[in-house]
């Protein structure tokens, strides 16, 4: 019988619980980590892990059915698109129902990993050391951290504007900014959602738009809009035909993002959602400048030659990976990106992951699901990693495809599109099953059930 091996998993929050629910069902020895003392992560508005990065009208932006576990549907009573509080509440049940709370040290902070003294690849073990100074040990350790929590801060902005300064990360509600002038930098998630909380109360919202943007709106013909372009997410489907046709229902729903005054650009950007900003502009409530020149005190003039006095500069500008825990020597952080191979192993290392350090299209908990499944089979001998070469090579193409597709800016550098990335795990799988000589089997991998529907690990993926 197989040795019941001790999994050690960085971080309770959505990618953390269901790692540790999927290494449960192994009968595998789990402990989770949390810096704070809930389960949930992101989604806990005010977190005392004070790694939240949840204002209080946050939404979701994927749609209730998409975003849940394959296997713990929402309850039917939670709205469309579920609230930070939807969430939070949704993972804490999910932790209680598998079991998996009562296997959090809460208010643990791990400061350190390393391979213990008696590593090897064959039989790897790891270290982890808490900052009260406990070491733990395991056979495999997941690192579930997140990789929104560290605000990345752009210098001219917080070291330039003399007015009131604050990285989104740090924003929380609207009301202390009514009647002040503010300007908020940046077009993603974030930006959009800011932007459009303060439109109503401020004396003035600028927003700063640096490239271009693809507002996807929340709902399209009364539904959500996934609803509406999920048919065309199949795999038969080219990847072209696709985004044409979601730029075309944007187009129409939307309008032109040039008139709106977004600028254009002829790489790709992550895509964004947003109920509300394009009523604001139209409105005037939100005015769209396209690069800020330079900062004068509280005065910033613009490229297109104005200038306007702010109260306040709120920069939406986007998150370091913060891995402070873990040594360069494990993993170095290079241009905000991670060498990692299918975006979850380093090469030099074994019985080591990192899970959900990703920017995605489509919901993470789903993507979370499939990169945990695929873990676990590696674990239980079922999946057998290639050479070295092999995974710097897939490392290495998967850098360059970004290069090609995306604008060079430090958020697309872990972009992933989750219909061609399911493709390469269920790809890569059944490689990996060959190579340890055990039955290729379809593991469920970008599986998303119809409404009622159970998973069966032989199940074709639906997507």
């Amino acid at each position: 019988m197989m040795e019941r091996k001790s999994i050690g998993i960085v971080g309770a929050g959505a990618s953390g619980l269901t790692c540790a629910k999927h290494m449960l069902e192994e009968g595998w020895d789990v402990t989770l980590y949390e810096i704070g003392s809930h389960v949930g992560g992101m989604w806990v508005y005010n977190n005392d892990n004070n790694r939240s990065s949840a204002y209080r009208t946050l939404h979701i932006n994927t749609a209730r059915d998409l975003t849940s576990f394959s296997d713990y549907p929402f309850d039917s009573s939670v709205q469309p698109f579920p609230s930070h509080w939807d969430m939070a509440k949704y993972l804490k049940d999910y932790g209680e129902h598998f079991g998996i709370t009562q296997r959090v040290r809460f208010n643990t902070k791990i400061v350190d990993l390393r391979p213990a003294p008696s590593y090897r690849p064959e039989k790897p073990r790891w270290q982890l050391t808490s900052e009260a100074g406990e070491i733990f040990e395991h056979d495999t350790v997941v690192v579930a951290s997140g990789h929104l929590t560290k605000p990345l801060e752009v210098a001219m902005f917080r070291d330039g504007f003399k007015g009131e300064y604050l990285h989104s990360h740090d924003y929380k509600e609207p009301a202390p900014f009514v009647r002040k002038r503010v300007c908020v930098v940046g077009v993603g998630n974030s930006a959009l959602d800011i932007a459009s909380d303060l439109a109503v109360g401020a004396e003035r919202t600028v927003l700063i738009a640096r490239s271009s943007a693809l507002i996807i709106p929340k709902l399209a013909f009364g539904r959500p809009f996934w609803d509406t372009i999920q048919p065309f997410y199949k795999p038969w489907i080219p990847a072209a035909v696709r985004n044409r046709v979601l730029k075309a229902l944007v187009y129409i729903i939307q309008g032109d993002m040039k008139r709106l005054g977004f600028p254009e650009t002829s790489k790709r950007v992550h895509a964004t959602s947003n109920a509300n900003i394009v009523n604001h502009i139209h409105y005037r409530r939100v005015i769209v400048k396209q690069g800020i020149e330079r900062i004068e005190g509280k005065t910033l003039h613009f490229v297109d030659g104005t200038a306007e006095e702010f109260d306040t500069l709120i920069a939406a500008t986007g998150y370091e990976i913060d891995l402070d825990f873990v040594p360069p020597e494990i993993l170095a952080i290079k241009d905000n990106g991670l060498d990692l191979y299918m975006r979850l192993v380093p090469p030099d290392w074994r019985g080591l992951y990192f899970l959900a350090f990703f920017n995605s299209d489509t919901a993470l908990n789903w993507i979370c699901e499939g990169q945990t499944r695929w873990i676990r089979e590696h674990e239980a001998g079922r999946a057998a990693f290639p050479s070295k070469a092999d995974m710097l090579a897939e490392i290495d193409q998967r850098k360059s495809w970004v290069r090609t597709n995306f604008k060079d800016t430090p958020r697309h550098a872990i972009e992933v599109e989750h219909l061609p990335y399911f493709a390469d795990l269920r790809r890569t799988m059944s490689e990996a099953q060959k190579r340890a000589g055990t039955p290729v089997r379809d593991i469920g991998i970008g599986f998303k059930p119809k409404k009622g529907a159970k998973f069966s690990p032989r199940a074709e993926a639906a997507e």
